[in-house]
């Protein structure tokens, strides 16, 4: 397939630049196998579980990833961490006027001095000098790092807002932005309907918003992104496989954990980094639903829940929450799909 097939207008206005006022709130369309789109609300999410059916989140923390500052030389120089290698260690993406060189020294708000050791393909090494490690520096100086749809700059809300409640592991550099719907009351109140909630961990990269530039999709290289599947995640799935009950995911990112695990062709528990590709045509071995948000014109996501639903479908399902006015990407409303 072709980029352009994965192309489509879409109005300016839909894009949500904030979050809803009130967390859980977004609208919810349903794509039934079968039936006709349904127009919800996410409070309505529940309504499609039963008891034993297994629910998998993503629980990657985001960290405020983007520092500012500048070369020793003075140009202005912007720094988006896209991995902490070791706690004074990490693999970045530059913007500035030149690329800096290697062994070069770059100064982030006025206080904290890197290294520039070399580069890693198109992202830079920066060793961090100093008594405090990358975690503390993030958090102390960083930004969160807001997508580049999103037209101003991070607000206080941001830091929780684009966040998941429930969050733990630090390392992303973008949210898992279906599970920012979900609420602790929202959880709650699956569990006690008997939805079995999994943990997966996949530490979302900025590469998630880079356009695939080939025309041939088949030519484009995924970013690799670090993820974990545990043993317990992996016993939950195959019970509700042989039991016959849903698997949903929550969100692309917990998918691809889940069938990055699973391309031995059974899933297995584990970590390591994936640099998996999923377009029409994937045999999928893992999830039978999933609840996503709303994704880029000829992003590898689109490229993903076409795979997952059905190109046609998907086309159908973007038509409609145009004209329905739905909010689309990070901030905006969320759709629950079922697999082909």
């Amino acid at each position: 397939m072709h980029i352009n097939d994965f192309n489509f207008d879409l109005p300016s206005d839909l894009i949500a630049q904030y979050p809803p006022a009130v967390r859980g709130s977004s609208r919810l369309l349903v794509s039934p196998q079968n039936q006709s789109l349904q127009d919800k609300q996410f409070a309505d999410f529940i309504d499609y579980f039963e008891k034993d059916d297994v629910l998998v989140i993503n629980n990657t923390q985001v960290i405020k990833a983007r520092l500012f500052g500048q070369k020793a030389t003075g140009g202005k120089i912007e720094a988006l961490i896209e991995r902490i290698l070791d706690e004074n260690t990490a693999l970045a993406h530059i913007r500035s006027s030149k690329s800096p060189k290697a062994s070069s020294r770059l100064i982030f708000n006025d206080k904290i001095e890197a290294e520039c050791l070399g580069r890693q393909g198109e992202l830079f090494v920066l060793q961090f000098l100093g008594n405090l490690n990358i975690y503390e520096i993030l958090e102390q100086y960083g930004e969160m790092p807001l997508p580049p749809y999103i037209e101003r700059k991070p607000n206080i809300d941001d830091a929780s807002r684009y966040q998941t409640v429930y969050c733990k592991e630090q390392g992303a550099v973008a949210a898992p932005t279906a599970g920012l719907h979900f609420t602790p009351e929202m959880l709650h109140a699956l569990k006690q309907k008997g939805v079995i909630l999994q943990e997966v961990t996949l530490h979302v990269g900025a590469g998630t918003f880079q356009p695939v530039r080939v025309e041939n999709i088949k030519d484009h290289k995924m970013h690799y992104e670090r993820y974990t599947v545990r043993e317990s995640v992996v016993d939950a799935i195959q019970a509700a496989q042989k039991n016959g009950k849903k698997i949903c995911a929550v969100g692309t990112t917990s998918l691809r954990a889940l069938e990055a695990a699973s391309l031995s062709g059974v899933l297995t528990a584990g970590s390591g980094d994936t640099d998996i590709f999923i377009t029409p045509g994937f045999q999928f071995r893992t999830a039978n639903m999933l609840l996503t948000n709303f994704h880029l014109p000829k992003s590898t996501l689109l490229m993903l829940v076409s795979a997952f639903a059905g190109y046609e479908k998907i086309r159908h399902i973007y038509q409609h929450a145009i004209e329905q006015q739905y909010r689309f990407f990070s901030y905006g409303d969320a759709m629950l799909l079922y697999r082909k």
